[in-house]
């Protein structure tokens, strides 16, 4: 595929990632992140990292270090972010919404927003109408062109209120992808996008588009699944008078089923690929296969050859393949090329370093009475981990079915926690017992069996905080699985 990709000759090349703060950090993010990073220096360019905590309620100062430690983990560094600082600052959304609120302002002053009041009821009728007359938008536009004495009586009133983008109400507007080309969007379809809540924050796509301004971005790289939104922040720019910067949407990571990566079906937590044993440079080297090839097809290469031989014309549109067993042959060629005193440190690095151990041996020292007892006791510590049939995790006097519907809840409620400690995490597990109507034994029992894979354990709400969230999220996900009817 033969791509040519603009560079500025005027300024230099500034690219970014923007992830928000309310969950683990995810594989797509590194994925992103990698290919932000390797555009940035290949072009002489800076690459900077962005928080999107615009989601007050969601938005956590601990998944955000989970974040940083993450992207620094796999050696994904960035020249401006949060906690180094840099020209541009403040690099958090949530530090610059004054901002946002100017630049609303100067929409609606210009004619090219406005303020709504459509109350939740409207809207509902509106979502119905629109359903059944078959329509594509829902919003019905009825405050777009109210009079200003009447914009002025409600907002003096303290009627709550967004600010919406007066979008183009015929015609088409023109994205141009630097991997696909031009793709046209008929403006019908697009609702007049919301720009400020209610609660006075913006939405991503005002976001979005003031800070990349701001900031100098010159290259947008974020996955392809933000191709819909783009026709609204190429509007967005056009409302401010300002040149949009060159998009680039990179292909999704697929399932083998060619789904969506999704938590369901893989790990999608960095924190699950730390924590299991995967080399950051082993997953580097896989995420960077996700949809790129190196001219000579070599499966295994180091940041630094990625880096000499960059470009976007190597990258495949079909939707690249997350394989774990691709992940994990090829890890292993990492680990069997080390230095034994190497492995050794990487090791003692990893999960046996003293941090790790100091968590779990309080837990099994009441229960060994040798030093050998340890190993034994705590394989499930360190992902020495084999998952139970399902006739093994079936409490007795249940339904194959009803484990199922159990677990599924239980992995639901582990997947909604933001906080991770013994308290909260039996707090967590006890709200199921009276939601699943199951007995307090044979929930817990059967928690205790789908994260250990043993009946005789340590204390289950302990083991599960030392054990981490990503890894008792994938294995009670693969209990689950098995007990699907």
């Amino acid at each position: 595929m033969t791509v040519e990709i603009p560079i500025p000759t005027d300024r230099p090349v500034r690219v970014r990632i923007a992830p928000s703060p309310t969950g683990e950090p995810h594989v797509g993010t590194a994925y992103i992140a990698l290919f932000n990073k390797v555009f940035a220096e290949k072009n002489n360019g800076r690459f900077i990292l962005r928080i999107e905590d615009t989601d007050q309620r969601r938005s956590t100062p601990e998944s955000e270090q989970a974040i940083l430690d993450s992207l620094r983990w796999l050696g994904l560094d960035w020249h401006e972010g949060p906690d180094i600082g840099g020209p541009y600052g403040p690099y958090r959304q949530s530090e610059r919404t004054e901002l946002y609120r100017e630049h609303a302002k100067y929409l609606i002053d210009e004619g090219n927003a406005y303020y709504c009041f459509a109350t939740s009821e409207e809207l509902d009728e509106m979502r119905a109408t629109a359903k059944e007359q078959g329509l594509r938008t829902a919003y019905d536009r009825r405050y777009r062109d109210l009079p200003r004495e009447e914009v002025e009586r409600r907002l003096a009133a303290g009627e709550p209120y967004v600010v919406r983008l007066k979008m183009p109400l015929s015609g088409t507007t023109r994205v141009t992808d630097g991997l696909r080309g031009d793709i046209d969007i008929d403006n019908a379809e697009l609702d007049d996008q919301i720009l400020l809540k209610s609660d006075g924050f913006p939405t991503y796509h005002l976001a979005n588009v003031v800070d990349d301004r701001l900031m100098q971005i010159t290259h947008v790289i974020r996955a392809e699944e933000w191709i819909p939104s783009t026709p609204k922040h190429v509007l967005l720019y056009q409302a401010f008078g300002w040149e949009p910067p060159v998009f680039i949407h990179m292909p999704l990571l697929r399932n083998n089923d060619k789904t969506k990566i999704s938590k369901r079906k893989n790990p999608v937590s960095l924190e699950y690929y730390r924590t299991t044993g995967y080399l950051p440079e082993a997953l580097v080297n896989f995420l960077a296969r996700m949809g790129w090839s190196m001219p000579d097809e070599s499966e295994k290469f180091e940041y630094r050859e990625m880096l000499e031989h960059f470009d976007f014309g190597r990258m495949s549109l079909g939707g690249p393949i997350f394989d774990l067993d691709k992940l994990d042959w090829l890890n292993g060629m990492y680990i069997r090329e080390l230095e034994p005193g190497d492995l050794v440190a990487r090791l003692q690095g990893w999960l046996l370093g003293s941090g790790y151990l100091s968590a779990v041996a309080p837990l099994v020292r009441e229960r060994i009475k040798r030093l050998g007892d340890f190993i034994p006791s705590t394989t499930f510590f360190f992902g020495g981990f084999d998952p139970l049939p399902a006739e093994a995790l079936v409490p007795k006097g249940k339904e194959r079915v009803e484990a199922y519907r159990a677990l599924r809840a239980v992995t639901e409620a582990v997947d909604s926690m933001s906080t991770w400690d013994e308290a909260t995490i039996e707090e967590a597990l006890r709200a199921q017992v009276e939601a699943t109507g199951f007995k307090v034994r044979d929930l817990f029992m059967m928690v205790r069996l789908a994260v250990t894979s043993q009946k005789a354990t340590p204390p289950l709400f302990e083991s599960m905080a030392v054990i981490g969230k990503a890894r008792c999220q994938y294995r009670l996900r693969e209990a689950t699985n098995t007990l699907k009817p």
